[in-house]
């Protein structure tokens, strides 16, 4: 296993390296809040899913949803972590006009997931490790709606009290790719236990971005010793929902951050959010510590205690992770790494491919899931479980393919009709007079014909063997293309004496 790949930054006054760590926040799969039961869900009126407890009117109490915890409790199992089975939460101080009790509960001292680990593969195949230093519970905040008014903002609070699991890494990053890489595969890992949906563009699963530079070796003493010292101060980049814009907010913060030490400036510890028309960060606030929130145990609800026995419960019935399909699909279906990585990184997708290879060429099948099907779909906006082509059909079609009635080049034709709706693999092969000509007295007649025909070619072949291409084409031209390949090539060196 690699360890992490410094992306270096040559500044005026020398190199610089940048540390990465992130907090991602998980909006849990719930059909209700954490400490109520007003319904949770996207498309709903402003202010229509609001209880009386989000809302924060006085005598109300919170009551913890059993679901979130087993949620969170699965989550951290599926990242190899530590699971805390005495836990506890805490009321986090700070205003917000859509944070309506001017608190939040959360967990601070006492998370309900400790550490963990979550190894991550970068594109070139590499892996490195992004230690999970713990998970909390905590609810969300509202949301201020600026666009509504010329003059005035107004409050959503149909999200204030939803649950999210607030995943913190340690400081392991070193590039912006392998923060989004980190962020890719977390948000798979979680799809695949089904506790969050991981819809970035819905704000679902979004990242705080903790981002500070330092000098060569000055990250492998802070690993050595543990002391923050050695890291420059981090500026804290709120919010950052997509992998392209968690690139870019990094690749700016550092540069700027480079620029003002240089100019023998320091770096203020802040809050600053990405723009993400203009490519840059800006200040939102100064970073408050944790002294600032003034966080004490939370006086309305008892500490969490789990039972081991349903923690093993929970354990016993997680569904394969990504990193066990992926090892399952190269030794049960001969899947080259990179295949089996391309499958996996949806669930949907695995699914589909498997249901469409059984009994098929496993190789072949990945080829047309992750190329000519994968390529549609993406066109057309369409997610795989939704494909109008499915699993059955592509096994059709392979099929056709494996036992010679077609070619690979005839069944694109034959995929593009089947997209269009012209109906299944073979109707659309036997309707077209697209069955692929493996007579071979037939094919014996061109043959000999071409060869007749040009004789200098023939001469040309036989002293150069691979010039046997032009034939192969003059016998598919012949043929409008169904001609069967192998048997011309089988035909032609027989005939050419290769």
């Amino acid at each position: 296993m690699s360890e992490t790949q410094t992306k270096v930054i040559q500044g005026r006054t020398g190199p610089w390296e940048m540390v990465l760590g992130l907090e991602v926040h998980a909006q849990v799969a719930s059909n209700a809040k954490l400490f109520s039961g007003a319904a949770v869900g996207a498309g709903a009126a402003p202010n229509a899913q609001v209880s009386l407890v989000d809302a924060a009117m006085p005598g109300m109490l919170p009551v913890i949803n059993r679901h979130c915890v087993e949620q969170a409790i699965k989550t951290g199992l599926g990242l190899k972590a530590q699971i805390n089975e005495w836990s506890r939460f805490d009321r986090k101080n700070y205003f917000y006009p859509d944070l309506p009790q001017g608190y939040q509960i959360s967990q601070f001292k006492d998370p309900i997931v400790g550490e963990g680990e979550v190894i991550v593969e970068r594109d070139d195949g590499s892996i490195f490790t992004v230690r999970i230093e713990r998970l909390h519970l905590e609810q969300d905040a509202g949301k201020l709606l600026h666009d509504q008014d010329p003059n005035a903002t107004f409050v959503d609070l149909n999200r204030s009290g939803t649950a999210l699991m607030e995943i913190v890494s340690r400081p392991d990053m070193r590039s912006p790719e392998e923060a989004a890489a980190y962020v890719k595969k977390l948000r798979t890992i979680l799809i695949y236990l089904g506790t969050c949906d991981g819809d970035m563009e819905k704000g679902n699963l979004r990242a705080d971005v903790n981002v500070s530079v330092c000098r060569p070796g000055d990250y492998e003493k802070f690993r050595a010793t543990g002391d923050f010292s050695h890291l420059g101060t981090r500026c804290e980049i709120k919010n950052v929902n997509s992998f392209r814009f968690i690139q870019q907010a990094i690749e700016f913060e550092a540069r700027r951050q480079i620029e003002i030490l240089e100019d023998g400036g320091k770096i203020d510890q802040e809050t600053r959010l990405f723009d993400p028309n203009k490519g840059e960060t800006r200040s939102m606030r100064s970073k408050e510590d944790a002294m600032d929130y003034r966080y004490f145990p939370e006086p309305d609800l008892l500490p969490l205690t789990l039972d081991p026995a349903w923690i093993k419960r929970i354990e016993a019935e997680l569904p394969e992770l990504p990193d066990a399909k992926k090892a399952r699909l190269q030794s049960q279906y001969g899947l080259t790494a990179y295949d089996a990585g391309v499958l996996i990184i949806e669930q949907a997708r695995a699914d589909f491919y498997e249901a469409a290879a059984k009994g098929r060429d496993a190789k072949l099948v990945a080829n047309w899931v992750t190329n000519d099907l994968a390529a549609r779909l993406t066109a057309g906006g369409i997610d795989i479980q939704d494909s109008p082509i499915p699993p059955a059909a592509i096994a059709e079609l392979v099929q056709l393919i494996e036992e010679g009635v077609i070619s690979s080049k005839i069944a694109k034709d034959v995929f593009e009709r089947m997209w269009n709706g012209e109906g299944a693999a073979s109707e659309i092969v036997e309707k077209q007079g697209l069955k692929q000509v493996s007579d071979t007295g037939a094919l014996e007649s061109i043959i000999d014909a071409l060869i007749a025909a040009n004789p200098g070619q023939a001469a040309a072949v036989k002293e150069k063997p691979q010039a046997i291409g032009w034939f192969v084409g003059q016998v598919m031209k012949e043929t409008g293309g169904k001609a069967n390949p192998g048997v011309i090539n089988q035909l032609l060196k027989s005939k050419l004496g290769l």
